[in-house]
């Protein structure tokens, strides 16, 4: 394969400056999480996304498209009360996401299609914070026990509390299902103070912090303010007005302020009077964060630090516990701008982000102890395609397409016998660029194969233009006229088929579309897109919660996130996020002898969802030239996935002529009748139709959809003998490149498909079954996950794991050691345990305690506290699962008991350049971070293929990994993404240097 590093497209990552995550910490809750859990981050292009924890995976599942000179500066999520249904049982409350944004609005988004759903504005300024009602919150008294003087019942609907420019606050009521205004809490006095902060102390107390050195306190019941506290002049040489960007509450009541000056404040919950002080930041705190125990809190702020304070107990008794500054790192390169906590009895992480565009997770309760994740800045679905039979490669962002031509590398020998690719010095070029008009930003852009026609879509319209080549070897774009009907409906997804006759379409509220195109006969004549569009109707479906008490994220889990064609174009499949499949067959032979249909009625398009994907009956269908779409077969027969798909896609096929594809009508046997003027073939595609799906916990299925069933090589390779190092990767798939051996006659050639994330490229190839791994290695697989060994995988290494522990403490020379052991904790959601070796010099985390008669009994007392029980709940299934996948390995190879021990990829490596043969996998982490990979030419000739020849897997293999496919491999580094100005430190006088300093 043949790879293209491009770093020449643009794609400008936007600042975050919002985060909110869905629930509020609870430890009350099991430690297999929360199903409807989700984080939202709002960005400065008007952007949300959505992202799933997945246990620590962290999947962007989906992202809300803003519009132009739009921005998002505030986030939060309400749960409205439970209901019960007509048989009396309960139903669970509907979770909704509410946003501001440099406006005087508040939006309300509908989960399930994208979109804003509901405005709330009134004569009041503009909106600069805002925070929802806690559902429930009982104070604590400092001893830790609870009083009921101000409790507020759960059933009852959350309000919205809003701070506004002129200083005014306004409570927004969400009862009913809607957004309404509902009170002004205060007026605007004649000193305008504009209101950057504000949280709620109890159901009842709302605090806000504002821009002339004041923090406030008011009673909603009454509209009175209860108390007013000031932070004084600021220091010399800054201005006077301290602005309190952030404000949050504890369980107790404690008030916890960060302002301008880089100080932290806590205040007394009853008389409102300050306690403590610490000056941490060398410049503005601009967001904090709370845990759920009040033990710690976290500051963010202007100079890229990430400060953690706790409380420590006096050294003399009676003494008062006092705040302290344990420790700060800068996990950002730029600006903190915003944080969010969420804890339970296992999750503990604190999500953060900024003007460096990566949110980061950071472990709250083993800060410290695990490693920080910083989750991509890029999208999930690549913004990237192709057109590889002329060599264009496609970019989009916001309301810009960019279309590119890739030239052809020129070889040349190098010295030894090591060859490189040298570019033209016209290696790129860009030949067309689209700006749309309008406010609203690109969702969807694809191209046909052949590069002649380019379908672009918004939430409200679609647009198609036609590529003609001009002189100077760029392109004219034409817009091609479509029928009213479809260029009004907009799309979330569009994609062409393989041989250019449908254009499919997944409308906002996932509706699914076909479109038919009548390709030209003449290269001048325009390309005409048939009125009639087919309706395709997905299995009604339910999704049930598993506890009704955690919310309903309503349909959005029924949104369709990943459709795919089949090589013929006659099979289409779609993916929704809970994991279901619909598929789709293209029954009968085009026949362009007859006439087009007549236009049945549409369908009502307010309607549902769930019904308003209405597709003509099939005693009845909508013929286009003797073809129709109906239901598969075998759809029933496929499985529910267990997590929604990354990946769908089929294998490519070498086209084989068909008697009937030269000839105008296909339908040769068929005649027209006077009851029956149309007929059609019920004769089902007979191409390849094994779908590859990669789901969000990444694991692999292969698909024979005409049959409904599993692939053979997807039977004998389940989960459990993936590689190691795949299954321990964390970054999420992004995409996949096909590479078959052309007119492959049996089923032991070459089938590779290549698997890429933000951070890794991976090659398997389905035409070899995986060796399967021994247990140490699936044991150490185990380990690297953070899970806990079987009760029967512990008993038979009893022995080993005794003697690792004695191996890993401080003291080594013990010869008796406890047969205890500890159970092994698994990671919070944020990165992988730290190493005891990594962690620094200090106090030690274990401790040798000596005991009995004579000395003899020896045991290692770990520091750090034993894990509870239920950190290894949810870990029970999975390994009940893989020793399942293992008994069925077996019976499936029929035996096989072939393994890898020690590293499986230089194992393998090391068996195929000795054998001269191709490796089942092989992966990289060398390319990073990568917006895209596509294609960008057709196959060459493999009898260069270094691979075959047993000369790659070396160390340097370069951009040439393999010859036959030639692939473009987007790179977008943030060190290339212009960044404004930042703060920087006393002591970064390297930094600098040459830099735009902001004091």
């Amino acid at each position: 394969m043949e790879v293209h590093r491009c770093r020449f497209v643009p794609y400008p990552p936007s600042a975050i400056n919002a985060l909110a995550f869905s629930h509020s910490s609870s430890l009350t809750i099991s430690s297999k999480g929360l199903s409807t859990l989700r984080l939202a981050i709002g960005r400065a292009n008007g952007d949300i996304e959505i992202w799933n924890p997945l246990r620590g995976s962290w999947h962007q599942e989906s992202t809300f498209r803003g519009a132009k000179d739009r921005s998002i500066e505030g986030l939060v999520w309400t749960h409205d009360p439970e209901e019960k249904d007509k048989n009396g049982s309960n139903l669970p409350g509907k979770l909704r996401l509410f946003s501001i944004g440099y406006s005087t609005a508040v939006t309300e988004w509908d989960l399930s299609t994208g979109r804003p759903i509901r405005h709330a504005s009134a004569n009041y300024g503009e909106l600069w914070c805002m925070a929802a009602q806690p559902r429930e919150r009982l104070l604590k008294k400092h001893d830790g026990n609870t009083i009921n003087g101000i409790s507020e019942d759960a059933t009852r609907n959350q309000c919205i509390a809003v701070g506004c420019a002129d200083g005014s606050i306004v409570l927004l009521s969400t009862a009913d299902g809607d957004l309404t205004f509902q009170k002004t809490l205060t007026r605007p006095a004649k000193k305008k103070a504009r209101v950057l902060s504000i949280a709620w102390q109890n159901n009842n107390t709302v605090i806000t912090g504002h821009a002339d050195s004041t923090i406030r306190v008011f009673d909603i019941r009454n509209g009175q303010q209860i108390r007013s506290m000031s932070l004084g002049i600021g220091p010399e040489g800054a201005p006077k007005e301290i602005l309190v960007w952030s404000v949050k509450s504890m369980g107790d009541g404690t008030i916890v302020t960060g302002d301008s000056t880089g100080t932290i404040s806590f205040w007394d919950a009853k008389n409102y009077s300050r306690l403590q002080r610490i000056t941490s930041h060398k410049a503005d705190i601009l967001d904090l964060a709370v845990s759920i125990d009040d033990n710690s809190v976290f500051s963010g702020g202007m100079d890229r630090r990430t400060t953690l304070y706790r409380q420590s107990a006096g050294s003399r008794p009676g003494e008062k516990t006092r705040w302290v500054e344990i420790a700060h790192q800068r996990f950002h390169s730029h600006d903190v701008k915003a944080m969010a906590i969420f804890e339970t009895k296992r999750i503990s992480i604190l999500a953060s982000g900024g003007l460096d565009t990566a949110p980061i997770i950071v472990p709250v309760r083993e800060f410290g102890r695990e490693y920080h994740r910083t989750l991509s800045s890029l999208p999930q679905q690549p913004p990237v395609c192709s057109a590889p039979r002329r060599r264009l490669l496609v970019s989009w962002w916001d309301r810009e397409v960019t279309i590119w031509r890739v030239s052809r590398a020129a070889r040349t020998l190098a010295t030894g016998d090591e060859v490189e690719d040298v570019m033209q010095p016209q290696s790129k070029r860009m030949v067309a660029k689209v700006l749309l008009q309008g406010d609203e930003s690109i969702t969807s852009v694809d191209i046909l194969k052949e590069g002649s026609l380019l379908a672009v879509s918004t939430l409200s319209e679609i647009k198609i233009f036609r590529l003609k080549d001009k002189v100077d070897s760029t392109f004219s774009l034409r817009k091609v006229d479509l029928p009213s009907d479809i260029g009004h409906i907009g799309a979330n997804i569009v994609q062409w088929s393989p041989d250019g006759r449908w254009l499919l379409l997944v409308t906002s509220d996932s509706r699914i579309q076909v479109v038919r195109v009548a390709k030209p006969e003449e290269p001048k004549s325009a390309f005409r897109f048939l009125p009639q569009t087919v309706k395709l109707k997905r299995q009604p479906r339910k999704i049930v919660p598993s506890n009704y008490l955690h919310g309903s994220l309503g349909a959005y889990d029924r949104s369709i996130c990943r459709v795919a064609f089949s090589a013929d174009s006659r099979i289409v499949v779609v993916g929704d996020l809970s994991g279901y499949l619909d598929t789709w067959v293209l029954e009968g032979h085009q026949d362009l002898a007859q006439d087009p249909p007549i236009t049945s009625p549409n369908d009502d398009d307010t309607s549902s969802a769930s019904s308003s994907d209405e597709m003509e009956s099939e005693d009845h269908p909508t013929l286009v030239y003797a073809q129709h779409w109906k239901h598969s077969p075998t759809a029933h027969l496929i499985p529910k996935l267990p997590s929604g798909p990354l990946i769908m896609s089929f294998r490519p096929a070498v086209p084989s002529p068909l008697v009937s594809a030269a000839l105008s009508n296909g339908n040769t046997h068929l005649h027209p009748t006077r009851h029956n003027p149309y007929p059609h073939s019920h004769e089902l595609p007979n191409g390849e139709d094994r779908l590859f799906v990669l789901t969000s916990e990444h694991r692999m299925y292969e698909f024979d959809i005409l049959a409904g069933k599993l692939s053979d090589w997807s039977r004998r390779n389940p989960k459990s003998v993936l590689p190691k190092e795949f299954r321990s990767i964390r970054d999420r798939a992004m995409g996949c490149i096909w590479h078959l051996a052309p007119h492959s006659p049996t089923t032991t050639e070459r089938q590779r498909i290549w698997l890429y994330g933000n951070t890794w490229l991976w090659m398997f190839d389905l035409g070899q079954d995986l060796p399967r791994p021994t247990p140490d290695e699936e044991s150490d697989s185990d380990q690297s996950r953070g899970k806990e060994p079987s009760e029967r995988r512990k008993r038979k290494r009893e022995k080993v794991i005794q003697k690792k522990e004695v191996e890993n403490a401080m003291d080594q020379d013990s010869e008796n050691p406890s047969p205890k052991k500890r159970r092994r904790e698994r990671d919070t959601g944020a990165g992988s345990k730290v190493s005891m070796h990594e962690l620094g010099t200090g106090v030690g985390r274990k401790m040798r305690k000596v005991s009995g008669p004579k000395g003899v009994e020896v045991k290692f007392v770990h520091l750090d506290g034993e894990v509870s029980p239920e950190s290894g709940e949810d870990e029970e299934d999975e390994e009940d699962e893989d020793a399942a996948d293992n008994a069925l390995l077996r019976f499936r190879r029929g035996g096989d008991v072939a393994m890898v021990n020690g590293d499986a990829t230089e194992a393998i490596m090391h068996v195929a350049r000795r054998q001269r043969i191709s490796p089942p996998f092989w992966g990289t982490f060398k390319y990073r971070p990568i917006l895209g990979i596509v294609p960008i030419g057709g196959e060459e000739d493999d009898d260069d293929d270094e691979y075959a020849r047993g000369e790659g897997y070396g160390e340097g293999e370069g951009e040439r990994m393999e010859k036959g496919v030639e692939v473009a491999l987007v790179e977008r580094p943030m060190f290339e993404v212009d960044l404004p100005g930042r703060f920087y430190g006393d002591q970064e006088w390297s930094e600098r240097k040459d830099a735009d300093v902001r004091i």
